[in-house]
């Protein structure tokens, strides 16, 4: 369980009747062989990874919220620090807890690196969006200069902090996004033929 209240996504029972060939059990429990890398991950080493990323974000959380409330708020560039890390902190928690809790596809299921370089590339979006305006956050001020310098600076730093990687841990970035990318290009692609079938099925029906 994560937090005491959200169930995992594939629990054992799930993983003991589903017919998925990439699924698979030994002495050491299940595991799979992830749809993005096709490497063995066992699926309680995955959650527990998980569990461990979303408690030391709630952690880091407390102690942002802490110094921002004892922080003067005409520091302004000491409060955009606080806010820029809050904001990385807060995507790392919810997308920990959407894959934790997620049940609908073995995509979520990667390498903890893997998944890093799912958070890196998340923020980063993140950040562009802000920049460009079209993002409306309670943590942005009217002027979010100093809050879009922080992200910049510090988000690496953060993420590995997070999940106690090593610096080579994003040297992988781009083989990782590739490899992402081609698999949710395959999805597309069979969403489109299942759909073509199923207009042709109406069709022939009708």
């Amino acid at each position: 369980m994560l937090d005491d209240k959200y169930q995992r996504g594939f629990t054992y029972e799930r993983l003991s009747s589903v017919s998925e060939p990439k699924v698979h059990c030994d002495d050491e429990g299940f595991y799979i062989f992830t749809l993005s890398e096709n490497v063995k991950v066992y699926f309680d080493d995955y959650y527990n990874f998980l569990k461990n990323v979303y408690r030391r974000c709630q952690q880091e959380l407390a102690v942002i919220d802490e110094k921002l409330e004892i922080t003067p708020n005409d520091k302004c560039e000491t409060v955009s620090f606080f806010r820029a890390k809050k904001i990385i902190i807060e995507i790392i928690l919810k997308t920990a807890k959407s894959f934790y809790t997620d049940d609908s596809t073995f995509g979520v299921i990667m390498t903890p690196w893997c998944f890093g370089t799912v958070l890196l590339e998340k923020v980063e979006i993140y950040r562009e969006r802000l920049a460009k305006g079209e993002i409306n956050d309670r943590e942005i001020p009217e002027f979010p200069y100093y809050v879009i310098k922080y992200i910049d600076e510090i988000h690496r730093k953060t993420l590995l902090d997070i999940f106690d990687f090593p610096e080579e841990a994003f040297k992988m970035r781009w083989q990782y996004s590739e490899l992402l990318k081609r698999y949710s290009k395959v999805l597309t692609n069979i969403t489109k033929s299942l759909n073509s079938v199923l207009t042709t099925i109406k069709t022939y029906g009708t």
